[in-house]
């Protein structure tokens, strides 16, 4: 490789780093991954599944990629208000949000979306792969965890174990059990109060 090419190669891994969040937590410590998010469900004697597939970042493209599986499918929006309280809500994939009024009913004021660093930090995941299932990395249950009521009457529930690159099963019950073992009873709200539609 010649001067030119090397320093060219050396200045995109450069800029390609400085564009990406370190992947630690708040304390230095790296997030759970995927293999142990599964592991934890296994020997909380949670029945779960989990398959691989190309990288989901959007609503869209788990759409078409799920080919028909049924059961509940989630949007998760990670946001902040301005005192910097940060909030993980996961509410059915077709919903819009009003987030003055979540913020009102939250009691958190203004909320508004989080950073690709502030996620890291707090959940240890990357945007395209937040879940409640992230809650493992709140090692110091400072995040708010929020989930929609209708999402929880479906079955079985699609999560992202930490990686979108795979798709975990899990009943609904099953899922407040894993939430509640390693982080905070979730708030449950009705989302189809249309106070909260955006």
């Amino acid at each position: 490789m010649s001067d030119e090419n090397e320093t060219k190669a050396l200045s995109e891994l450069k800029s390609k780093l400085a564009s990406e969040p370190l992947k630690e937590l708040r304390d230095g410590s790296p997030p759970a991954t995927a293999t142990q998010v599964i592991a934890i469900l296994n020997r909380l004697e949670i029945e779960n599944s989990t398959i691989t597939h190309k990288p989901m970042r959007t609503v869209e493209d788990s759409i078409a990629l799920r080919d028909g599986v049924p059961g509940g499918y989630s949007k998760n929006l990670f946001l902040r208000n301005k005192k910097g309280v940060m909030v993980v809500v996961t509410i059915l994939e077709d919903r819009k949000v009003n987030l003055a009024a979540l913020g009102a009913q939250l009691k958190m004021g203004k909320l508004s979306f989080a950073s690709p660093e502030r996620l890291m930090h707090y959940l240890g995941v990357v945007p395209g792969a937040v879940s409640p299932l992230a809650v493992v990395n709140d090692k110091d249950v400072v995040v708010t965890a929020v989930l929609d009521k209708a999402l929880l009457e479906k079955d079985p529930l699609h999560f992202h174990p930490c990686d979108n690159t795979m798709t975990t099963t899990l009943s609904a019950d099953d899922l407040i059990k894993y939430m509640t073992a390693f982080h905070s009873k979730p708030m449950i709200i009705d989302f189809d109060d249309q106070s909260l539609v955006g």
